[in-house]
């Protein structure tokens, strides 16, 4: 479904990807694991446009060059992201929040039966419609965020880092989710801190350092890899 071929990105005379290759196919979930900096931000703003930076190489969507497109082009072709720290409209209601997920759609009915949809998968938020999205708790401002960017009904779900200032147990049930919305049929590309709970819900994944991928695999071949559990599991095997 996804295809980067030799994507570099950089900000001014900073080389922030070097010669990406990644790939991920249509149903999976794929993570991309490294530590701060490595480029994982970057490589999700490239995709989807929504950074400052100078952009090589090749990015394809389903056998489509998407390269220098603009956000909202790649939008409508099929991709959404949540952004690191949720980035709702924190004046706006939960409703308001899910329906802008859906600015590009001329689809009054579909939207309406999809936004009962997200209703049915994020219940806590149905009673919460109404609620300003600044009161609501970090975990329900997650869902918002995944609910919105799913109303734009996209092929390709980017997850930065979904996990971020939640308690142990709304990350299980936030990956529960992510496990979810994929068995419906969306794939999904995750960077997420908790690299042993995204391996987990993950079919495959990639390691990230210094802006180059330098490992890649199966994702319980990289839960057992000692490498990748000193680095990135906290030296505990599984």
């Amino acid at each position: 479904m996804l295809e980067c071929a030799g994507l570099t990105a950089g900000y001014g005379g900073i080389q922030a990807l070097a010669g990406i290759d990644l790939a991920v196919e249509e149903g999976e979930i794929v993570c991309l694991l490294g530590a701060n900096g490595a480029g994982k931000s970057t490589l999700l703003g490239a995709i989807t446009a929504s950074v400052p930076a100078k952009i090589g190489g090749a990015i394809r969507l389903q056998g489509r060059e998407i390269t220098g497109w603009g956000t909202e082009a790649i939008v409508r072709a099929g991709i959404a992201l949540v952004p690191e720290g949720r980035q709702l409209f924190p004046e706006l209601t939960v409703e308001e929040n899910l329906r802008m997920g859906a600015y590009l759609r001329r689809d009054r009915d579909g939207i309406g039966r999809d936004l009962q949809s997200m209703f049915e998968l994020f219940s806590r938020l149905r009673e919460r419609r109404a609620q300003i999205a600044a009161t609501l708790s970090g975990g329900e401002q997650q869902m918002v965020a995944i609910g919105r960017a799913l109303m734009s009904r996209p092929k390709l779900l980017l997850l930065d880092e979904p996990s971020l200032g939640l308690a142990p147990r709304l990350i299980k049930e936030i990956m529960a989710l992510i496990r979810t919305i994929n068995g419906k049929g969306t794939t999904v590309l995750l960077v997420e801190q908790n690299a042993r709970q995204a391996l987990q819900i993950s079919h495959r994944g990639y390691v990230l350092e210094k802006g180059r991928i330098v490992g890649a695999g199966p994702a319980n071949r990289l839960l057992s890899d000692p490498q990748i559990v000193n680095a990135y599991l906290g030296g505990a095997t599984t």
